[in-house]
This record gives structure tokens, sequence and C-alpha cells, in this order.
């Protein structure tokens, strides 16, 4: 797929996001603003870009697997990118807790810090959540994905974002 295709697979899935969100603050809205995160789970709609299917097994997080790679980065584009941003970017001050005590959605590129875990560690992450996977009332917004995405579909997520860190990254980042 296209660079400015995906480019605009995020736009549009942005402009999702901030039209069911409604207003930022209860000012624009006439209600109070909320000083606390709201605690029921927030998910988002896809877009509607078809996305190749996987052939044959799958069994990890294979950067160098060009077929994986493509459907990967078709299911970035439309469940991750979001939050984590159209080219890995994740978002500003993501590592300053927010009014709600949160921390912004991680850069998944190398000038973050998914390349310091193991593939097995962001698989669980990325299927559970973080909440579940940390454990002990530790709060996230990164939800899990095992009721969207089945296993296959994230190793391709994960195997498109490898694909993107230089040949140093990739060879530095545990297994």
């Amino acid at each position: 797929m296209k660079r400015w295709a995906l480019t605009l697979v995020a736009i549009l899935a942005a402009v999702q996001v901030l039209l069911a969100c409604g207003p930022s603050s209860g000012e624009e809205s006439g209600q109070k603003p909320q000083s606390e995160a709201p605690t029921e789970e927030v998910t988002v709609a896809p877009t509607e870009a078809p996305v190749p299917e996987i052939e044959g097994t799958v069994d990890g997080a294979d950067a160098t697997d060009a077929q994986l790679v493509a459907v990967g980065e078709v299911l970035y584009q439309q469940h991750c990118a979001s939050c984590h941003g159209a080219e890995l970017e994740g978002q500003t001050n993501w590592k300053q807790r927010d009014e709600n005590g949160f921390l912004p959605a991680p850069p998944h590129d190398e000038t973050g810090h998914t390349w310091h875990h193991p593939d097995e560690q962001l698989f669980e992450i990325t299927k559970i959540g973080t909440e579940a996977f940390v454990g002990m009332g530790y709060r996230s917004n990164m939800i899990g994905f095992e009721d969207q995405l089945s296993d296959s579909e994230i190793w391709a997520v994960l195997a498109f974002i490898k694909s993107e860190w230089s040949p140093r990254i990739q060879r530095a980042q545990p297994k």
C-alpha cells in the first residue's frame, strides 16, 4: 500500500476518533470537565481498508516476511495509528503522565522503547492490554486486541513495526 494511502487511512481514523469522542472539555458541551478518566473501555472502529489474507502458519514477528509485513502495515494503520501515529511516532510528551495519571501512547519507532522488549512480551501486551499484562492495579489506555485481531494478525502488526527499525535496532532487541 502506498504511503499516501496509509496516511489517508490514518487521517480518517483520527477523524473518526475525534467525532466519536465529542468535545474535549466540558466548556464546549456546557458540562463540568471530568477530573478522572472514564472507567468504561473506549474502542475505535477500524477503517474499512481491505486486509490481505495471511498465508500459512505465523509463528512470530518476522520482519523479513514481506507478505506478513504488508498485512501488518494495513492492520497497524487501522488499529494502532490513531494513538501510536501513522509513522510510528507516538503521542507528544509520551514519557509524562497526563492530568489523569495516564501515559500517552509511546512511539514504536527507534525513539521509543518498544524495541527494548522481546517479541513475546509485545505480543501479550497487544493481545490482552497493558493493564492486564502489568497487573497490580496499573492503569493504562492501551486496550487488548484479542477480540479484534487474531494471533496471526497481532504477529503481523509486530512484524510491520519491526520492519521499520534499522538493522542495528533489530539486532539490539532482546530475544
